[in-house]
């Protein structure tokens, strides 16, 4: 998995603007939780979806942009969670020991 780091809102502006072209998918991180490392490394074990930028959010260290996510996506704040993101809108949220990838390629697919 080639995650890219997710530090500051211009980043989550472009994601934002790309995501009308590919799906972009945020992944909210806490480095303190067992579950949340789980979570990561099952998405790391699967191979990457061509043509989708696959975002990592440290949320101990980012905290305020984690919060901006939760605002601009009017979502509830989870750790760990993902957001997938298409044409600016998330279309779909997971948290906790239900993220997984088989999921995600058929959020992807609607």
């Amino acid at each position: 998995m080639n995650w890219i780091d997710l530090t500051n809102e211009e980043q989550l502006n472009q994601l934002i603007q790309e995501s009308s072209h590919n799906p972009q998918l945020i992944f909210k991180h806490s480095t303190r939780c067992s579950i949340s490392i789980m979570a990561k490394s099952r998405l790391d074990r699967e191979d990457s979806v061509p043509d989708m930028d696959f975002y990592y959010l440290d949320l101990l260290q980012f905290r305020d942009l984690s919060k901006k996510i939760a605002e601009v996506f009017s979502v509830v704040h989870q750790s760990p969670q993902v957001l997938l993101i298409k044409n600016g809108e998330c279309v779909y949220e997971e948290t906790h020991n239900a993220i997984n990838m088989e999921e995600i390629r058929e959020q992807i697919a609607l």
